[in-house]
């Protein structure tokens, strides 16, 4: 295992801060010398590490959508990132990216006294056909999503906090970890790809892969992320690690589930979720929207098909 260079304080993870690319980058060369790093190039084993929505938003406890958990999650991370840099030969990214006007942020919907609904608010379908919720906005489409999130069986519309909003700080990677990226690109000669999901005014995309609705009105809301799946898959392993386990982590790793056995059986073996570096949502009143529990059921269905949970202290023994 490799030591973590000299700029890396785990005590400021979590913190809202710029982060260092200079210091990073100062460090980055003498470090690849003293500890002889080969570029990722070189690499004959090839190891992806998929970081989802590993943001402001849901990593540091002052943002909008703080998980709780995730402080020490992104502290297990970097610690594996940085003790595996030789072993990992390129970082992923996914961004979470919306606007104010959504149709899961308390602005899309008033109740029957017109005032908007609070955060984790569930609506139901049932709620709209009665008309204690209407959209204020495409409210056709906004129904008939409602109906086909709940046809679709994996969540009912919950409306969210405004968060992960384009152009604002709770959109950036988590700090520490974005200079984790640098050092590692740097280091190993290798870009960090980062991909956006989720500006769709009209549908939750939860998964980097896909969103929940796909079409309405006979109108695309977008398609599966083939591109990413294919770049992923040409690794031999995909360490995910990231927030939240109960949503965009687990909706993604479904995605490459169902994918992968539509395509190829084999590389479910591929895939290695770090499990302690992840947490759930946690459960609000309502018991079916128990967020843990649904994300603990999930992993071990994930675990049946083939994938791999591991812990960020486990070694890369390939």
């Amino acid at each position: 295992m490799l030591p973590a260079p000299a700029f890396y304080d785990a005590s400021e993870v979590g913190a809202v801060r710029v982060e260092r690319a200079s210091l990073v980058a100062a460090t980055a060369e003498a470090y690849r010398r003293a500890h002889a790093v080969a570029p990722s190039e070189s690499d004959t084993t090839r190891v992806a590490a998929f970081g989802i929505d590993a943001q402001i938003a849901f990593c540091s406890p002052a943002a909008s959508m703080f998980v709780p958990g995730a402080v020490d999650d992104c502290r297990r991370t970097l610690a594996w990132l940085y003790g595996n840099l030789a072993r990992i030969t390129r970082l992923f990214f996914s961004l979470d990216t919306h606007h104010v006007f959504q149709i899961f942020h308390p602005a899309w919907w008033v109740d029957e006294r017109g005032e908007h609904p609070a955060p984790f608010t569930p609506i139901t379908a049932r709620d709209v056909r009665a008309g204690r919720y209407r959209a204020v906005t495409r409210a056709a489409e906004s129904a008939e999503y409602v109906e086909k999130l709940e046809a679709g069986g994996r969540y009912a519309l919950t409306i969210w906090p405004y968060h992960a909003l384009a152009g604002g700080v709770d959109h950036a990677l988590e700090p520490a970890l974005m200079e984790a990226a640098i050092f590692h690109s740097l280091v190993r000669s290798a870009q960090p790809r980062f991909e956006r999901k989720g500006a769709r005014a009209l549908t939750e995309r939860y998964s980097v892969l896909s969103p929940e609705v796909r079409e309405l009105g006979g109108r695309s809301l977008g398609a599966f992320a083939a591109p990413l799946f294919d770049a992923l898959m040409r690794f031999d392993r995909v360490y995910v690690f990231g927030q939240a386990k109960s949503h965009c982590v687990l909706a993604t790793l479904r995605d490459m589930r169902e994918r992968i056995a539509a395509v190829d059986p084999r590389w479910m073996s591929k895939v290695w979720i770090l499990e302690d570096a992840t947490s759930p949502v946690p459960a609000p009143v309502s018991p079916a929207l128990d967020f843990p529990r649904l994300a603990d059921e999930g992993f071990a269905e994930l675990r049946a098909a083939g994938m791999n949970l591991a812990r960020t202290t486990d070694p890369i023994a390939i």
